[in-house]
């Protein structure tokens, strides 16, 4: 399973670093790493089905569920 977030397709992805050294120099030693987003296991309760599922959404997904609701959003999503 890719580490990707159910709802907003969010996934870890590279960046680049910044040194303090740049701005003397321009010279940039820092290489890349890799960013990961914040993903969390959750067990949501879906009232309109009266059943609970487990899904693996990232901090953002989980507000939106709050915002929206469970069912509309997992709906969306294709969960449900």
């Amino acid at each position: 399973m890719a580490k990707e977030c159910a709802i907003t397709g969010k996934r870890s992805r590279v960046g680049g670093g910044y040194s303090n050294r740049t701005r003397a120099t321009q010279f940039n030693p820092t290489g890349k790493r890799r960013r990961h987003v914040n993903l969390q296991k959750k067990k949501i309760f879906i009232p309109e089905l009266g059943k609970s599922i487990i899904v693996v959404v990232s901090a953002k997904g989980i507000k939106t569920i709050r915002k929206h609701g469970a069912h509309q959003v997992l709906k969306k999503a294709g969960l449900i």
